[in-house]
């Protein structure tokens, strides 16, 4: 059975649409169909299929989590092959 389908429009932060974009990639699915999953959900479930909750980390504790998400990903950062390697680098 073919479903009727409508477009439909919503906007998206440009960042998180292309980290999900790349993410769907790898699961072998698009944006439209990954959306299309979630408001199934939604409606099989009679709301969220998630627990929506308040972070537990500080603003500050997340801030830093995501700078270092951000070093880790930087092709020009150091790297060290153990922690002794980087104390030793540390020393003045």
């Amino acid at each position: 059975m073919i479903m009727a389908t409508v477009p439909t429009q919503i906007r998206i932060d440009e960042e998180l649409k292309k980290q999900a974009m790349e993410l769907f990639g790898q699961l072998g699915i698009d944006l439209s169909s990954a959306t299309n999953m979630f408001l199934r959900q939604c409606v099989l479930r009679g709301g969220l299929p998630f627990n929506v909750e308040l972070p537990k980390y500080k603003p500050e504790v997340i801030e830093a989590m995501e700078e270092a998400k951000k070093i880790s990903r930087d092709p020009d950062t150091k790297k060290y092959n153990s922690f002794s390697e980087a104390l030793k680098d540390m020393e003045l």
